[in-house]
């Protein structure tokens, strides 16, 4: 076995990443390796890589140089000891998220909620989050190693390249969740358009949502959202008046059961609060598009209504590997994704030109194995 491997890492912060040749990582007990076929480059990769030290300084990024990547898929080719379930020859989406494994939270079983919380290939979430972001790295290379509880294990019919993109569609699936969605459920989602938002459009059907509103700017994306899920999209631009207005023009006044926001740290804040404003009594805000700053909203009337806003972070593997279920079902169909995908050598490329995507439609990927 060749003992090196090609690798992206970035080694200061806001510099290019360079192409360079390091050691094959070893999985240790518990851990596999996984021969990386695709990895999706998410829209904020840019500013984690450029703003992060700057924005959120508590938040720290892996020990440089790193690799990066925060969603790859790929098979497994070697099993560390102890490891149970799992085999080589397994293809797997390899979720991100790491924890410590010890903490109340860990053994409680609420893993998103561990001290230590980091995303490999991306940023951790405390000061004691550095240790797991230097053991596991990420999938901007052409092998990696991660905790076998970590895996999804994906089926024949799904595309490494549509796999690849379950970390924001299973960031989605985990809001609905919390929200309650489902048959009978009438759900809001600010940002249907984008990255984040197409999520819902795409998860609709497999959840048995009702009636599914949302809202963008772009008429034209809002038209292509629209043929995703038909009969179950009411959809809005936000040119064409306040989302609450709408929202009970629609509902004679009643509201939705559930809002979900997915507008990331440069949108306004008056979207967001017509988001929470337009919820029926008992009504839950779920937010994951990260609206960036301090939100005024109207306790004393949300007290009234026995409404709920809270966060949501990432998903768990097992809710990743529920998405993997419907596709293997047929009940998600990722196929309206546009994959653009670039070997490994052009990854600063596709980090700049993400810019330029098409939506949520777009899918930029990464292929560290079309270069072997």
């Amino acid at each position: 076995m060749t003992s090196t491997m090609r690798a992206a890492r970035m080694h200061h912060v806001g510099e290019p990443m360079k192409i360079e040749r390091i050691p094959v990582p070893v999985p240790g007990p518990g851990d596999v390796r996984v021969a990386v076929h695709a990895v999706n480059i998410v829209p904020n990769l840019a500013n984690i890589l450029s703003n992060w030290t700057t924005w959120f300084p508590l938040n720290p990024l892996p020990p440089l140089p790193s690799v990066f990547g925060l969603d790859p898929a790929g098979v497994v080719e070697e099993v560390g000891d102890g490891v149970e379930g799992v085999e080589v020859g397994d293809r797997v989406y390899v979720n991100p998220g790491r924890t410590c494994g010890a903490c109340r939270a860990c053994r409680n079983g609420r893993i998103v909620h561990c001290a230590s919380y980091a995303f490999a290939g991306y940023f951790g979430f405390s000061a004691t989050s550095v240790r797991l972001l230097d053991r596991y790295q990420g999938g901007l290379a052409e092998k990696m190693i991660a905790p076998a509880s970590a895996l999804v294990h994906l089926p024949d019919s799904l595309p490494f390249e549509a796999a690849a993109r379950f970390g924001y569609l299973g960031t989605m699936y985990s809001a609905l969740r919390k929200a309650a969605a489902g048959p009978g459920r009438s759900v809001l989602v600010n940002g249907i358009t984008g990255t984040l938002g197409i999520g819902a459009a795409l998860l609709a059907p497999a959840l048995g949502i009702t009636t599914l509103y949302g809202t963008g700017r772009d008429r034209e994306l809002l038209a292509e959202i629209d043929k995703l899920a038909p009969g179950r999209l009411r959809l809005h631009s936000l040119h064409d008046g306040p989302v609450d207005e709408w929202i009970a023009a629609e509902t004679g006044g009643a509201g939705v059961d559930a809002y979900i926001d997915a507008l990331g740290p440069g949108a306004p804040h008056e979207t967001l609060q017509q988001g929470v404003r337009a919820l029926a009594r008992g009504g839950i805000a779920v937010n994951v598009g990260a609206v960036a700053g301090e939100v005024p909203l109207d306790l004393h009337r949300m007290m009234d209504m026995d409404q709920t806003v809270r966060g949501s972070v990432w998903f768990t593997p097992g809710e990743g590997q529920d998405m993997a279920d419907m596709a293997e079902a047929g009940s998600l169909d990722l196929s309206p994704l546009r994959h653009h995908v670039f070997p490994l050598e052009e990854v600063n490329t596709a980090i700049n030109n993400v810019g330029s995507r098409h939506g949520g439609f777009s899918n930029f990927i990464i292929s560290p194995a079309s270069g072997r």
